[in-house]
């Protein structure tokens, strides 16, 4: 599932498009519109230039000279290209805009399990879904962690995951995180120590703003990123990167968690 540094990805492709004009719009596949119609998206952005790009979390905003924007989800496996006008659609094109010299920017998604909605702006949507704080921007510190912590009896992997606690964690990324934390996946969130949710905070900063600077992503370039990741041995036959044991999965909420039960012992 596409995650932050996924999204980030998509978002800096995106820009690439600011100040573009739209041509026409292209809804290939109208389910992956939620709450707005083929011919009412259309109708609003047939003319209209992109003003600016945004992400929060696992979602992207394309704001527009006319007011509202698009949010984007891209479910378990979507994605966005940038496609030349003399290039072919890649498969599963579910969306596109189309600008004046033919380029498209498409949203691809196989699965059909994603979204591409109508906004105000990005500001009213993030609020709306009752989103927490982006776990890159500057706001979100240490104290905001703590505080989403505090008191909780879930696991600590279900809690960075949990995106109206902090937008942009999935699965593969929470995985990564808490191996370079050092803490086992099923710690109860009210046992952890200042120290050991102090760590985690560094090294959830750490682990994204690696994988952004390196593009990778929760799938693919994941050998991007530098030595003593846990990602590149993230599957059954995987070894840990620092003692060389194979590692242990554990199932929580239906999602397996990869870690190494020497580095991540259980208390």
């Amino acid at each position: 599932m596409p995650e932050l540094p996924d999204v980030e990805s998509f978002r800096r492709l995106a820009e690439t498009c600011v100040g573009r004009v739209i041509r026409r719009v292209v809804a290939s596949d109208p389910r992956m519109l939620e709450g707005v119609s083929p011919d009412t998206v259309r109708k609003r952005l047939t003319g209209a230039r992109v003003e600016r790009v945004r992400r929060h979390g696992k979602h992207l905003f394309i704001e527009f000279s006319q007011a509202g924007c698009l949010a984007m989800h891209f479910g378990t496996n979507g994605s966005l290209h940038h496609v030349p006008a003399d290039d072919a659609d890649p498969p599963y094109v579910r969306f596109s805009l189309v600008f004046a010299d033919g380029d498209r920017l498409a949203y691809v998604n196989p699965r059909r399990i994603g979204t591409v909605q109508w906004a105000k702006d990005a500001a009213a949507f993030v609020a709306a879904a009752e989103l927490g704080p982006d776990a890159l921007d500057r706001h979100f510190d240490l104290p905001v962690l703590a505080r989403a912590i505090a008191g909780r009896t879930r696991d600590i992997k279900s809690i960075l995951m949990d995106q109206r606690l902090v937008a942009g964690i999935g699965n593969i990324y929470a995985d990564e995180i808490l191996f370079q934390a050092g803490i086992y996946p099923g710690a109860k969130a009210d046992t952890l120590e200042r120290a050991q949710i102090a760590q985690i905070f560094t090294k959830l900063k750490h682990v994204l703003k690696t994988a952004v600077d390196r593009g990778a992503g929760a799938e693919t370039g994941v050998e991007r990123l530098p030595g003593g990741f846990l990602l590149p041995e993230r599957h059954p036959d995987g070894h840990c990167p620092r003692c060389g044991g194979a590692l242990a999965t554990l199932r929580q909420s239906g999602r397996t968690s990869y870690y190494c039960p020497r580095c991540q012992r259980r208390r």
